[in-house]
């Protein structure tokens, strides 16, 4: 069982639970503080993460991933084969949920998902790691709604997400988060996923981000 099987039954997966929310975007490899990547993220009223260890993968990453997944994400899911759960289980936080991937049978599908630990709500994300899934021109433009975009407007990224910080409480900033990358029109990276389940490649595009929206 291949990272790809597995990708392919968690996308599937989130296409049927949340069909029925059209504002509900679904992003695969969203580069987080430009250090890490996670596989699939989940946007709609709360920003949820589903990290994937097949059956070919190792764990030596894991811990260095989930202090970047642990400052950021809402709700946190590990998708994880099963030899490697009851390792799995103990390296991440007990708030995290787990997905167990296993070989399939059926027709349907060559990699069956079975919830074994449900997530609850990140206890403490960080406003500074957040607000960096922000383009520059994303929070700029949220300053310039608030009034408070003066000193700024020709500084680096970097001082347009310190002033947001600054400004914006973090309940009300993770709702901009969302709500901006939701409106994102569109994405750099290499491929787009069609709803189709199909791949092609974007033109004048820079390769960080792989992006569909669920419809």
């Amino acid at each position: 069982m291949r990272d790809h099987d597995v990708r392919v039954a968690l996308r599937e997966r989130l296409k049927t639970e949340h069909a029925n929310d059209p504002s509900c975007l679904v992003v695969e490899e969203l580069g987080l503080c430009d250090i890490a990547r996670i596989d699939v993220a989940v946007v709609n009223g709360s920003l949820t993460g589903f990290e994937i260890k097949s059956e070919r993968d190792n764990l030596d990453r894991l811990p260095r991933q989930l202090q970047t997944y642990n400052r950021i994400f809402d709700y946190m899911n590990l998708v994880v084969a099963e030899n490697h759960l009851s390792k799995a289980a103990d390296l991440v936080p007990p708030w995290w949920g787990l997905v167990t991937a296993s070989n399939s049978n059926t027709v349907e599908s060559d990699t069956a998902l079975r919830k074994t630990r449900e997530p609850s709500l990140n206890p403490a994300v960080d406003a500074a790691a957040i607000v960096q899934l922000l383009w520059r021109d994303e929070a700029l433009s949220i300053l310039e709604r608030l009034g408070a975009d003066y000193g700024v407007r020709t500084k680096t990224r970097s001082a347009v997400w310190d002033r947001l910080i600054n400004t914006v409480e973090i309940d009300a900033l993770r709702f901009e988060v969302r709500s901006a990358l939701k409106a994102r029109r569109e994405w750099r990276g290499k491929r787009a996923q069609h709803r189709s389940g199909e791949t092609s490649p974007l033109s004048n595009t820079t390769p960080r981000f792989l992006a569909r929206r669920l419809r």
